[in-house]
């Protein structure tokens, strides 16, 4: 069973950019598939980025593809998302979440495992 543990949230300034960190414990990280969900309030949790165990392979929502860049480091039980060029309306609380697969998904559904969440806002 994994444990994740987010950081590196905040405020920025619309423009700006952010990263973010999830440290894994508890099971081997390099058997996980990770993905990146944020929720604005009042609005459903939503797909943002994944990444394969091996790290070779990633997806992202086209929201983001271009500015957002996901990563991991299985040496340190980490996955990292940097936000470059962030606009308000990606103020959310961002979630890591992990599944027992090679690859990633973009459903909610399939990820069992899933962080405590890091809020990130944009200021205008």
């Amino acid at each position: 069973q994994a444990q994740l543990v987010e950081s590196g949230g905040g405020l920025v300034q619309a423009g700006g950019s952010l990263r973010l960190s999830c440290a894994a414990s508890g099971r081997t990280f390099s058997t996980y598939a990770m993905g990146w969900f944020r929720q604005a309030p009042g609005k459903e949790r939503e797909f943002v980025a994944g990444i394969s165990r091996s790290g070779l392979s990633t997806d992202y929502a086209d929201a983001v593809k271009g500015r957002f860049t996901i990563s991991r480091n299985n040496a340190n039980n980490t996955v990292y998302l940097q936000m470059n060029s962030l606009n308000p309306e990606e103020t959310a609380v961002y979630y890591c979440a992990a599944r027992l697969d090679s690859f990633s998904s973009r459903s909610t559904n399939d990820y069992p495992y899933w962080g405590q969440g890091t809020q990130v806002t944009v200021s205008s």
